[in-house]
Order: C-alpha cells, then structure tokens, then sequence
C-alpha cells in the first residue's frame, strides 16, 4: 500500500477509536455513578465510573507515582511514537495490519490522552461476565487495543498459512 493511502487508513482509524474512547469517557465521568456499577442484561453488562492508575486489570496500581510515570506514560508514549513510525515507513504491511496496528495506537494513544490530562489516571466504565467469571473493568481504548491485537494475528497467521501452502 502506497504512503498516502497508509496515512490515511493510519488517521482514519486511529482519529475513529480515540474520538469513540474519549466520547465514551466524557459521557462516563458525566453521568455515571463513581465506583458504583449499574447492572444491565441479567447482570451480564456493567457500567459505572472508575479511575484506574494502573494497567491492565490496575496491574501496578500500587507502585509509586514516579515509577508508573516512567512506564505507564513515557514508555507508553515512545512506544506508540515507535509503532506510529513503523506503520509510516514499512510499505510491506498489508490492509489488515495497517487497521490493526492503528487501532492499537489510537487506543493506546486515547488512554495515554487520560493519563496526561487526569494526573495518571484512565477512565474505565465497563465490565463484562457471566455469573463469577468477569472481566476487568474496562473501556473503549481498551477494546480497540484487543481488537487491534487479533487482527494483527490473523493477518500474520494468513501470512503463514499462504507461505505454507494452505
């Protein structure tokens, strides 16, 4: 794919899944109950405002606020630069791994966003389960970045299986 195209699907993409978090956020922290979740679907959807400092499920939540600035916002920042880069100059990526790759960046991008603007801290507002079995509490940049993540599997196990005669 030629460098204008790449662009365009890079800010496309990217500009959607940030517009989409950021949209959902500000509606959350307006008109959601703070650390209460509303239950919806038989319990199996939750939505309700909460503030997350950490990662991951509040992986390294507890860690001091100079360390999860070091990682959780310069490393995120220099990785999302790194991934921006990549997806400018490598001309060999397919459609698929374009789309995959930037909805990564536009959701990392957007929770990196929060955290620059809350003091460290990422808006989360849904949980999903049946019964015990739950996720994290979560949000839309959230989804993105998985998303984003099985994508670009599938495009690299396509990859393969064509490399290999299947």
């Amino acid at each position: 794919m030629n460098l204008a195209r790449r662009m365009i699907v890079i800010f496309l993409v990217s500009l959607a899944c940030a517009g989409c978090d950021q949209g959902t956020k500000s509606f959350a922290s307006n008109h959601l109950p703070k650390n209460e979740m509303i239950s919806y679907f038989h319990d199996t959807v939750r939505i309700g405002y909460t503030e997350n400092a950490g990662a991951f499920l509040s992986f390294g939540e507890l860690w001091p606020e100079n360390i999860r600035f070091l990682i959780f916002t310069v490393m995120t920042g220099l990785f999302l630069l790194g991934l921006f880069l990549y997806l400018v100059c490598n001309s060999k990526l397919d459609f698929l791994s374009i789309a995959g790759l930037s909805l990564i960046l536009g959701g990392g991008s957007s929770n990196l966003y929060d955290r620059l603007i809350n003091d460290g801290i990422v808006i989360d507002f849904l949980n999903v389960g049946v019964g015990g079995v739950r996720t994290g509490i979560f949000n839309v940049a959230d989804m993105a970045i998985m998303f984003g993540g099985v994508l670009v599997f599938l495009a690299h196990s396509r990859k393969k299986s064509r490399a290999s005669g299947f």
